[in-house]
């Protein structure tokens, strides 16, 4: 028996896990930025990533 992930399918599945160190001054940017666009922090990395190919 597997297990099944629940939950909608996704259009755009997220299958890479990277991991962070930040130092405090990155992290309180990172942590303003979302408070005030109201989105996480992953949002917020995906769209820096997206600017970075502009």
């Amino acid at each position: 028996m597997s297990a099944a992930k629940m939950g909608r399918p996704t259009d755009n599945p997220k299958e890479t896990r990277i991991t962070v160190r930040l130092d405090s001054e990155s992290n309180k940017i990172l942590n303003e930025y979302c408070d005030e666009k109201q989105i996480s922090k992953a949002d917020a990395i995906r769209e820096a990533i997206k600017r970075l190919k502009k």
